[in-house]
């Protein structure tokens, strides 16, 4: 069992990430812990682990559990054995099988004599069969880093499993490899992940926001359709306070105006009554008390129904309030934008692919590229936006404006601001209140227009690239996305699928995210495969 109580978060800086958290995991269940970008998923799961200490409250668990990170970097220097913590262990084994039989040795080793075949059976079983336990993390790729840590839950052999964004780096085949973990496992799970596919492998879905944790009894697809749910109440609700608000302002003005004509009415009556001037001053001044009250009470009604509206409308998830406007007249549906003919690439007579490649692509198509890590996908992509030629082959490009979007969003400059990231893409010269307000849709708001790129997360690099696109005079022909859900949650991919899915033009995607590839409607696969 896993309970946390009352878990607080205080920044170095004083700010408070989360407060007063609770939340249980029984033994054997397999839990999601999602939330946007910046609510404190990682940070949660590192004081879980221990790697963190909370600013309050309490971490109660049976067991230690065991901790796969999403960010790798801070193991560079060490060996695999090391950032698997298992190499005094492995050299107290050395050390006994060798004859030095002391009680330190015996006692590092904990009566684990079969630590070396395990080893050897996790590396193996996550397709890591040529690393060595004395290799340098350094000298692997993301992808063999999340393996390693990912073997060590065989070796180790824990009852609680903690994973941060498992699959982010993994290929189609480690994927599969980790959905099947998941599925067959009986250790308890707590996984962060945007990845829905494995989502809908976990039975409890808890959500982390700014008012604590919400837990969902049921997958991914179960939990959308309660959010839903939510959403639907959600705009009743604002309906019903946008009645409220509509009503206390005409309510307001009439009360006003009735008020207005009774004081009118009244002094028509004192003036033909020869009332004093005096008297008539005395009234005068009453019947103006009388409606300026009348008006500060009701302008206090009309003003608390607008702040609850707006709370509400503060409320909406991010892709209700962002509004897409791609402009798509000048594309031309069913044009050949590029044949390949035989195409490889290489060097001194050592080709790339296996086989020459060789297909089509018409504008409007939607097309997922395949292959194994190493395999060429990205030199595809260079092939296609003319930054290298084909050594054999024939290739022909008719691509009059192609954007590339790779993970790191490296069109967006770090150098400028958000505004003028967003206005070196105004090629009709909108003006500066209309560039705005596009921002303004793409949830930047004033207090973001200054703010540096360089400072922004990936999800909001996606949002700025997005809008960037649609201040742009005409959607691009094509548009590439390399593995666009690596560095976003949710809630960024689901606005970056309704963005991609107003768009009419050739979609080029190289994901591992078959979810994904279903929501933007991939059609075919242009698949490549590496010489030996």
């Amino acid at each position: 069992m896993l309970m946390l109580q009352g878990i607080t978060y205080t920044h170095p800086n004083g700010k408070i990430l989360f407060e007063g958290l609770n939340l249980v995991i029984n033994k054997h269940d397999k839990t999601a812990l999602t939330g946007n970008n910046g609510t404190g998923k990682s940070t949660l799961l590192k004081i879980i682990a221990g790697v963190l200490q909370p600013s309050a409250g309490t971490v109660s668990t049976d067991n230690k559990p065991y901790y796969v990170p999403q960010v790798f970097g801070q193991f560079n220097n060490y060996t695999v054995a090391e950032a698997l913590c298992i190499a005094d262990k492995l050299q107290a084994l050395k050390q006994i099988l060798a004859g030095n039989v002391t009680e330190a040795n015996m006692v590092l080793l904990n009566d684990d004599w079969t630590i070396e075949e395990r080893c050897t059976e996790a590396l193996a079983h996550w397709q890591l069969n040529n690393i060595s336990l004395e290799q340098k993390m350094s000298t692997l790729s993301g992808g063999q880093k999340t393996r390693v840590f990912l073997a060590g839950i065989a070796i180790h052999q824990p009852r609680i499993v903690l994973l941060d964004e498992p699959s982010n780096h993994l290929d189609t085949a480690g994927r599969q490899l980790l959905y099947d973990y998941i599925q067959t496992t009986r250790q308890t799970l707590l996984v962060v992940s945007h990845d829905r596919t494995l989502l809908n492998f976990l039975q409890t879905i808890c959500e982390l926001d700014k008012y604590g944790t919400t837990v969902y009894g049921g997958n991914y697809d179960f939990y959308t359709s309660q959010k839903q749910l939510e959403r639907a109440a959600l705009y009743e609700h604002i309906r019903d306070k946008e009645k409220a608000h509509r009503k206390a302002k005409k309510t307001e003005r009439v009360t006003i105006e009735r008020q207005q004509k009774l004081d009118a009415r009244g002094r028509k009556k004192q003036e033909k009554a020869g009332m004093p001037a005096v008297m008539m001053n005395t009234l005068r001044n009453n019947a103006e008390k009388s409606t300026s009250k009348i008006k500060d009470v009701h302008a206090g009604k009309v003003e608390a129904a607008r702040e609850e509206l707006d709370e509400l409308r503060r409320e909406l998830p991010g892709i209700d309030k962002i509004k897409m406007a791609f402009d798509n007249s000048a594309l031309h549906k069913g044009k050949v934008l590029v044949r390949a003919e035989n195409i490889n690439t290489g060097y001194n007579d050592k080709q790339l692919w296996q086989q020459a490649i060789n297909f089509e692509i018409l504008s409007g198509e939607r097309i997922v590229i395949k292959g194994h890590n190493g395999s060429g996908k990205t030199t595809l992509i260079k092939l296609l936006l003319g930054k290298l030629h084909p050594s054999s082959g024939k290739l022909h490009l008719a691509i009059g404006n192609a954007v590339y979007i790779d993970q790191d969003y490296s069109l967006i400059g770090n150098n400028k601001s958000v505004y003028e990231q967003a206005e070196q893409y105004n090629h009709d010269k909108l003006q500066e209140h209309e560039v705005k307000t596009r921002l303004d849709r793409f949830l930047f708001t004033q207090n973001d227009w200054n703010k540096s790129c360089s400072s922004l997360s990936g999800g909001e690099k996606m949002r700025l690239m997005l809008c960037c696109l649609t201040i742009g005079s005409t959607a691009p022909d094509m548009i590439i996305l390399d593995e666009p859900t690596n560095n976003l949650d949710i809630q960024n991919i689901e606005i970056l699928t309704t963005a991609i899915n107003e768009y009419s033009g050739t979609l080029i995607v190289v994901s591992h995210d078959e979810y994904f590839q279903e929501q933007v409607r991939v059609e075919r696969v242009i698949e490549v495969s590496a010489g030996a």
